[in-house]
């Protein structure tokens, strides 16, 4: 007896393309900060210097792309590309786009205005973000899941008590307004599809 395998073809699937090019964008701009004294925290970084500065505007969006060290950028995009995805499909690439743009800018400017002195740099509130809206992914009609309250008691809860105790480099305000983002935009798309 013989058994005739028909021969498949292997391909790369660029399955979420918003994802992937935040990746990309991020990765090149990390690479440049390595092999280069491009100091790009200082260049892509979201801080206050002047509203006649026009680079401050640009840079409420290009902070994002900015991370500190390759473990930084290691801990964003891990997530990012585990859960980017499923939220991609969840909601469309043009929705995702609009999200991450929404919060970059949100995020950005709270951090302007209200802590001037401190740089901002990293993907974490997108991050934040992206956690509450894939949690929406399991609400039902008329239904909210307990995990939905969980995962943002637990990440946001956790924001908050790390602020109020720890002193380190991380902008916690930057988790907690992705994740409030995330929350909002996740049960208003969520609401449109039902």
């Amino acid at each position: 007896m013989f058994y005739f395998m028909k021969k498949r073809s292997f391909a790369i699937d660029l399955n979420s393309p918003i994802i992937l090019w935040l990746t990309l964008i991020a990765l090149i701009v990390l690479i440049i900060s390595l092999v280069t004294p491009l100091d790009t925290t200082m260049l892509f970084g979201a801080r206050r210097t002047s509203f006649l500065d026009p680079m401050q505007y640009v840079r409420l969006f290009t902070y994002v792309f900015a991370h500190a060290n390759v473990t930084h950028f290691v801990g964003n995009f891990m997530m990012i590309l585990a859960i980017g995805p499923m939220v991609e499909e969840k909601y469309g690439s043009g929705h995702l786009l609009l999200i991450t743009v929404l919060t970059t800018l949100i995020t950005g400017l709270i951090n302007i205005i209200f802590f001037p002195g401190i740089v901002v740099v990293g993907a974490s509130g997108i991050v934040f973000m992206l956690i509450l809206m894939a949690s929406f992914t399991n609400i039902r009609q008329g239904k909210l899941p307990v995990t939905v309250l969980l995962v943002a008691i637990l990440y946001i809860g956790n924001e908050i008590m790390l602020g109020l105790f720890t002193v380190d480099n991380v902008s916690r305000i930057s988790h907690i307004i992705g994740g409030l983002c995330g929350a909002v935009f996740g049960f208003v798309f969520h609401s449109r599809k039902n």
